[in-house]
């Protein structure tokens, strides 16, 4: 490889002290998004990386045709049924968008196209339609736009019978939003402007304009978000606001828009609620009087205060009630239990639960769209590791199964018999038995040489189940293993499993994920100088913990968008997301917190010693972690790591935190870190 020199960041020390403690900020200047030299430096790595793997640009082509030739592009989804329609989104061959249609009646009725999105997003460098809503009489559609992939959405309202657009414009909103029963009345929910904190709920009425639209709630407590919804029985309005720990409803006759809404039941800190309308009933899901795993309750619909509430499924010690669908017939109930997936079937005549049976020991179950409330078909989606996921309808009268769509693998290559996976248990060094969902091609030796790709998230109670992705067979047909570590800070043994991983008990996220990496270095599934480790966001802040603590482990890391700079983001409220976050992270301002985030802040914990090789990427336009935090992480690593591994930060100038949005685009940055994986393997093909 010929010689390039990396950028080095210009050293602007800047002091910030807390609790008596002073940090030296030497590249705070680079969060000035509008100064052009913040612009030059990442143009200047950006230059660097490009040229650093100009001898991979070939075969980053390949790997993009290769991945994209498995994907059907002209796929369809699975049409479901609501309220006299079928709703179809579809994909056309070459192009990037999906186009959303609908057919009255019957499938066989003629399409009506509601949304090409390739037309819609026709000269822009971003483009991301969300939040379909349609009138209850099936004239209007509400729809969100994003052309910056900041997630401000722009709502507009679309005539169906006349295909009319309106002129009408609503800035700064979620891009979702719900038509009241009159079909005139439109509640959507708007963000802070600085912050992007959904934090009031507006009421449109069709005719007028959008600065007349009334404020219906302001959130003021800026730890908490707000939303707005309609009860799938239709008959209610509600509005939630919830944070970390607690939540709150309101209600109101959905055909009766302009009445006032009501308090379902106060907050009560760390008291969590949701809620289900049926009959003359309100089921609850919550975690009241300390069921850890939450348990369902029930509340006539007119006296729905707390005190009022009756178990219905209570609190199981080793069973995490995760939701519940609702239908006219039939309670359905999705538990995880041991890490695993179940769907109970509880019909409301009180004759025979049963459980959905699944043979494998490690898979993915969960229920998908079932908008219609009077039928006895459960739509749910499977899939494993080394199984394709399928679309499935259940008839839970008859129990008889139809798959209606597994999704194809083109190529003509796949076959899942050729991959094997399997649920390891990795020991902790507190004694906590963490599960690893592993997958693999088929004749894979135990001796230590192995490619190893480990991937883990570890925040916000989110769980990382075993998932099957066509794009991963470009590693496993390489020799890699691929693997997913279920590590604390999720929630895929059980909410303890997420309380014992947050707050003053962040640090066995990143253990967790050093005893795993441990784990499969000492089983012989790979060694040190064959393993890799991958995150993003907030699992990006557990690559950036790992190679602090244990560089020597890590042939290569790839952190993607971030989250690097935990101190001095938390002590900034005007940051996007920041104040929700207080109880997941702790918030700075109490000195406990300050120095617990400061021992594992991947940033404020560099130091002088040789790192892996690393690839780090992030978004221009990221609202959620913003750039500066891997530009200003990366020049500190420049100066500090020993030794000659690569350091690359690849930024993106046109996106934001999900990266790009056409769904050929973002095969070609995972070509990219492909690449740079094959590269260090020295796989050249």
């Amino acid at each position: 490889m010929n010689e390039v020199k990396p950028p080095v960041a210009k050293i602007i020390p800047k002091k910030l002290e807390k609790h008596g403690d002073i940090r030296i900020d030497n590249y705070y200047w680079l969060n000035e998004r509008e100064n052009p030299e913040v612009i030059d430096y990442l143009n200047k790595e950006n230059e660097y990386y490009q040229k650093s793997t100009a001898h991979t640009k070939q075969f980053q082509e390949d790997l993009f045709l290769e991945m994209k030739g498995r994907i059907k592009e002209d796929d369809t989804s699975v049409p479901y049924f609501y309220n006299g329609y079928w709703y179809i989104t579809r994909f056309e061959t070459g192009k990037d968008y999906p186009i959303h249609t609908r057919k009255k009646g019957s499938l066989e009725a003629k399409e009506e196209i509601l949304f090409d999105c390739n037309e819609m997003a026709k000269g822009q460098s971003y483009f991301n339609l969300s939040g379909i809503n349609i009138s209850e009489d099936n004239k209007w559609a509400a729809f969100g736009i994003d052309l910056v992939s900041r997630r401000q959405y722009t709502i507009q309202i679309k005539n169906l019978e006349t295909g009319e657009i309106l002129p009408v414009k609503i800035e700064n909103t979620t891009g979702g939003s719900t038509w009241a029963s009159d079909n005139k009345t439109l509640f959507y929910t708007r963000k802070d402007a600085q912050t992007l904190r959904l934090d009031k709920i507006y009421k449109h009425t069709l005719g007028t304009k959008p600065e007349n639209d009334q404020l219906i709630f302001h959130e003021k407590d800026d730890t908490f978000y707000t939303f707005v919804y309609k009860e799938k029985s239709k008959k209610y309005l509600v509005i939630g606001s919830t944070s970390t720990l607690t939540s709150e409803y309101q209600i109101l006759e959905a055909n009766n828009p302009d009445g006032q809404f009501r308090i379902f039941q106060p907050r009560v800190r760390g008291v969590e609620y949701s809620i289900s309308h049926y009959g003359d009933s309100f089921y609850i899901v919550t975690n009241k009087d300390k069921a850890t795993n939450f348990k369902v309750m029930k509340t006539p619909e007119h006296a729905t205060n707390s005190e009022n509430w009756q178990d219905l499924i209570p609190h199981r010690k080793d069973v995490l009630l995760e939701g519940i669908e609702i239908f006219k017939d039939y309670l359905v109930v999705e538990e995880r239990t041991n890490g695993l997936h179940k769907i109970q079937i509880r019909p409301w005549n009180g004759t025979g639960d049963y459980y959905l049976p699944f043979e494998i020991e490690t898979y993915t179950a969960y229920t998908t769209t079932n908008v219609d409330f009077d039928t006895e078909v459960l739509r749910y989606a499977y899939q494993s590791m080394a199984t394709p996921s399928s679309i499935i309808d259940f008839n839970m009268r008859t129990k008889e199964k139809t798959i209606l769509k597994e999704q194809e693998v083109f190529g003509g290559q796949f076959d899942k018999k050729n991959y094997s996976e399997e649920r390891i248990w990795a020991t902790a060094q507190d004694g906590t038995k963490v599960p690893i969902s592993i997958v693999y091609k088929k004749g894979m030796k135990k001796d230590g040489k192995n490619p190893f790709l480990l991937y883990a998230y570890g925040s916000y109670g989110s769980s990382m189940d075993p998932y099957f992705s066509s794009t991963r067979l470009s590693l496993l047909d390489r020799g890699f293993i691929y693997g997913i570590a279920h590590i604390r800070g999720g929630e895929d043994l059980g909410r303890d499993w997420y309380e014992n991983g947050k707050l003053l008990k962040k640090m066995n996220t990143f253990t967790d994920f050093i005893d795993c990496s441990k784990f499969v270095i000492a089983e012989k599934y790979t060694s040190s100088s064959h393993l890799y480790a991958e995150g993003g966001s907030a699992g990006g802040l557990l690559m950036g913990a790992v190679v602090n603590m244990a560089p020597e482990l890590y042939n290569g890391v790839i952190a993607q968008v971030p989250f690097v700079d935990v101190v001095t983001t938390m002590l900034d409220d005007t940051i996007p997301l920041t104040t929700g976050e207080y109880d997941e992270w702790g918030n700075p301002n109490d000195k406990k917190y300050y120095d617990y985030m400061l021992s594992y802040s991947p940033y404020d914990q560099v130091k002088e010693q040789v790192y892996p090789n690393m690839y780090v990427s992030t978004g221009l336009h990221d609202s959620q972690v913003q750039y500066w935090e891997p530009a200003k992480w990366v020049a500190k690593l420049r100066v500090m790591k020993k030794g000659n591994n690569q350091l690359f930060l690849d930024t993106n100038m046109d996106a934001g935190h999900g990266g790009a949005s056409g769904r050929f685009e973002a095969l070609k940055e995972l070509a990219k870190e492909f690449a740079f994986l094959f590269d260090l393997e020295k796989i050249t093909k």
